[in-house]
């Protein structure tokens, strides 16, 4: 493993004062849940084997999904804190292999004050590297949710605009596609994507896939076959072949243009909620009371870099995200926010709150060697 673990120990006792107890889950996981939920994209970056009896195992290679599992096997019956520190696996990292940290808050259902716990344990956790002012960044995918419901948009550019606001860059080339005349390319194939959104899923799925595997497409813009299969599958449904309507497209532009201080981004989306007729105000109580929560555990609100286009490149989180980044450049020094519905994903009966952020001990560790 690259990370120095001389921090280690001292990171798994700042955890344990803070009531998380260390869990170590096998590095052997079903690789089904991983790939379900984070796309058949990062079957690319994972070792994957199969077992005696067919199933798909892979080498761990993140440790929240573990946790997760490891709590619902043990019954779920209770909020639970955990840590973790030990290998996860991955082709694009150095040797295959790196040493993860992180903490996950399972079934607490004050999550405005536990989005604030995180973050400052987040800093705490920096600190022990030396690095005391890191750039905070934070984003809301549960307030991103809260707007699409409230403008009643079709499922299929629902679920389009969701997973695309955990990827960089997407949003904007969706809402570009949507302002063409053809809504994308949408429009041309409705006939098709009606009689496909009556269908069998898992029949259309096979059949939108074959049909790309004659036509000799293999990869269009980074996207595997079955990810274009499923691009075009999420169109199959009533109204989503006609794009969106231009003052709906105009309030998520101005949406995803808020950016700064919390309190002037919430005063500024209160007004958009307002001039555009639509009900935000519980999502927005939430963002305020979670930013006076951060307040009151000493950070001060002008150190957060809030936007509201600012997600993760994981579609389960929920709510609040965060990143601390040196000097506001680079990858991630820690990273994580809130995901609500992870647990009911992997088998829970219901939604299960959940926050939690993983640490890059290597990239801390270069950043200690330079200051």
């Amino acid at each position: 493993m690259i990370a120095d673990i001389s921090h280690a120990e001292e990171l798994l006792a700042l955890y344990a004062r803070a009531g998380f107890s260390r869990v170590e889950p096998p590095v052997l996981q079903p690789a089904d849940a991983f790939l379900d939920l984070s796309g058949e994209e990062m079957r690319r970056t994972m070792f994957i084997t199969t077992s005696p009896q067919g199933h798909e195992l892979c080498l761990r290679p993140d440790l929240t999904l573990p946790v997760c599992r490891q709590y619902l096997s043990e019954g779920a019956a209770q909020p639970r804190d955990f840590a973790y520190l030990g290998p996860v696996f991955r082709s694009d990292v150095p040797a295959g292999e790196l040493l993860q940290a992180g903490v996950e808050s399972i079934g607490r259902t004050d999550r405005e004050a536990a989005d604030a716990e995180l973050l400052a344990l987040g800093l705490e956790t920096a600190t022990l590297w030396g690095v005391i002012d890191p750039t905070i960044r934070l984003g809301d995918a549960g307030l991103f949710a809260a707007l699409l419901a409230a403008l009643d948009l079709p499922p299929g550019w629902r679920r389009r605009l969701i997973k695309d606001f955990a990827r960089s860059g997407h949003l904007g080339a969706d809402l570009a596609a949507l302002k063409r005349p053809d809504g994308g390319g949408v429009a041309s194939h409705a006939g098709v994507l009606s009689a496909l959104a009556g269908s069998d899923p898992a029949a259309a799925r096979a059949l939108v896939t074959d049909l790309l595997s004659i036509a000799g497409i293999s990869t269009v813009g980074g996207r595997t076959v079955s990810e274009i299969a499923e691009r075009f599958l999420e169109q199959a449904a009533p109204g989503d072949a006609e794009g969106l309507a231009p003052e709906k497209i105009a309030v998520l532009e101005r949406y995803l243009a808020v950016q700064g201080h919390p309190d002037a981004a919430a005063t500024a989306l209160r007004a958009l909620a307002q001039d555009a007729g639509i009900d935000l105000s519980a999502a927005l109580d939430a963002f305020d009371s979670r930013t006076n929560f951060i307040v009151a555990q000493g950070i001060e609100a002008e150190r957060l870099s809030f936007a509201t286009a600012f997600g993760r490149p994981l579609d389960y989180y929920s709510g609040m995200v965060f990143e601390l980044h040196e000097n506001g450049s680079g990858a991630p020094l820690v990273a994580g926010g809130r995901y609500d519905g992870l647990l009911a994903r992997l088998g829970a009966a219901e939604p299960i709150p959940a926050v939690g952020f993983a640490v890059w001990l290597d990239r801390l560790d270069a950043v200690e060697a330079r200051l």
